[in-house]
């Protein structure tokens, strides 16, 4: 039989989700392992560079005002949609997403779409409060922004960027090369998740962020909603991060209470 896996760059983008559901194929979970066993060790070295008072974050400053939300008839629209469905836990994530994105942002120095990184932080877990058997979650928040991005007329270039960063984000190794939006998505829910990069920020840009939007139980509600997401979709990324990732135990030993 041919093989119809995806090029490694592919697996976890719209197009690759509408066609497998999220399904992994063996050779796709193959070529995730490696940017996953990367992340393990940049998060065990940066976790004891900061535990011994040496994360390069406490060295660095970079502005605690993030400023006002995007305010774009897109931002509204997707924030409006947030609030109606997510719960308040993962509401508050979702706010967190998007301002350790922008913070890691200014710290490489990288230029992105504020709309579209808003956008898509309100969105990106809306799949998690409705699990569908065999279809990744992230389908439900791409299905809702490829919406919402027809009623605020988006551009297809921009509508692709939206909907590939909403469903790139829990793939391991989402690099700047997918783009400004799709990466500072996923690793600005990888530093409110797990803790991933954490030791990068100053301390005090942590503490405002989880002041200004409290996690409310929130390590305890995600663990579960994963659960829920690997069991409805056994050859999903939830189930590979459960399984290879030791994901639970990394949102546990996050570097954040509740």
């Amino acid at each position: 039989m041919p093989d119809t896996s995806a090029h490694p760059a592919q697996i976890g983008t719209h197009t690759w989700l509408e066609r497998t559901g999220g399904a992994l194929s063996p050779r796709e979970r193959r070529q995730l392992l490696r940017p996953l066993a990367a992340a393990h060790l940049a998060n065990a070295a940066g976790r004891i560079s900061g535990l011994a008072r040496r994360g390069p974050g406490r060295y660095k400053t970079t502005g605690l005002n993030l400023g006002p939300a995007p305010d774009s008839r897109l931002a509204r629209a997707a924030e409006s949609l947030a609030r109606h469905r997510l719960t308040p836990a993962l509401l508050n994530h979702s706010y967190r997403t998007f301002a350790f994105g922008t913070v890691l942002g200014r710290l490489s120095r990288l230029d992105v779409d504020r709309d579209l990184l808003f956008a898509a932080a309100m969105l990106h877990d809306l799949g998690l409060t409705s699990p569908t058997p065999r279809v990744d979650f992230t389908l439900v928040g791409a299905r809702a922004a490829r919406d919402l991005a027809e009623q605020a007329g988006l551009s297809a270039p921009a509508t692709d960027t939206l909907l590939s960063a909403i469903t790139l984000h829990h793939s391991p190794g989402v690099t700047p090369a997918y783009g400004p939006v799709a990466h500072l998505l996923s690793a600005g829910a990888a530093l409110d998740v797990a803790g991933l990069r954490s030791w990068t920020v100053p301390p005090r840009t942590l503490s405002a962020v989880t002041s200004a939007y409290p996690r409310l139980g929130f390590k305890r509600e995600f663990i579960a909603a994963f659960r829920t997401e690997a069991a409805h979709v056994p050859a999903g990324r939830a189930a590979f991060l459960r399984r290879y990732g030791a994901f639970e135990l990394a949102i546990r030993l996050a570097p954040f209470h509740g």
